[in-house]
């Protein structure tokens, strides 16, 4: 998969906290400035990533999925996210994340992708099993937190870390040798 990076990532620790309720609204009110910003060609928004399964323990940052009907039209979207004071950081095959600035605090994460894509199926999936089978979702809870204290401030490496637990729940498979 083709990525580019502005700015180097990575060097923030992995600082997990107890769900908080406010997170759903908080992102709800990140869905509705994101599609006035937009306008129509956010064909979809929605909370995913553990901030959007009651009870996981997170990092405190919202992460939002913003499907568009053609994800090549950057500018059909781009300035609407950048006015909300978002900053591209990261374009790969069918991808572009968004977030605050570097100094800013990081309180969200927008990832837009194609409509009907894979990664907007795979992120919902993932999401929706969290949300549905409390024995994934607390397997889920105890790697990150083992990852959490194993590597501390290296981003790059908990989000490897997490690969291929995501990827067993969104392949449906059995997750042998873990809590669930």
């Amino acid at each position: 998969m083709n990525s580019e990076w502005f700015d180097k990532p990575g060097g923030e620790p992995v600082h997990l906290v107890e769900h908080d309720p406010s997170w759903a609204v908080q992102a709800a009110d990140w869905m509705l400035r994101i599609k006035a910003a937009i306008g129509p060609d956010a064909a979809s928004a929605e909370h995913i990533g553990s901030t959007a399964v009651p009870g996981l323990i997170a990092k405190p940052v919202l992460d939002l999925q913003i499907a568009v009907p053609d994800i090549s039209e950057e500018s059909a979207y781009r300035s609407g996210l950048e006015a909300l004071g978002l900053v591209l950081r990261q374009r790969e095959t069918g991808h572009l994340f968004f977030r605050p600035p570097a100094g800013e605090p990081r309180t969200v994460h927008v990832h837009v992708c194609q409509l009907g894509s894979v990664w907007e199926r795979e992120h919902l999936v993932f999401r929706d099993r969290l949300r549905e089978d409390a024995n994934v979702a607390t397997a889920y809870a105890e790697l990150k937190q083992d990852l959490a204290t194993r590597v501390g401030d290296d981003r790059i490496a908990y989000a490897r870390g997490k690969a291929q637990f995501i990827k067993d729940v969104v392949d449906g498979k059995p997750l042998h040798g873990r809590s669930a």
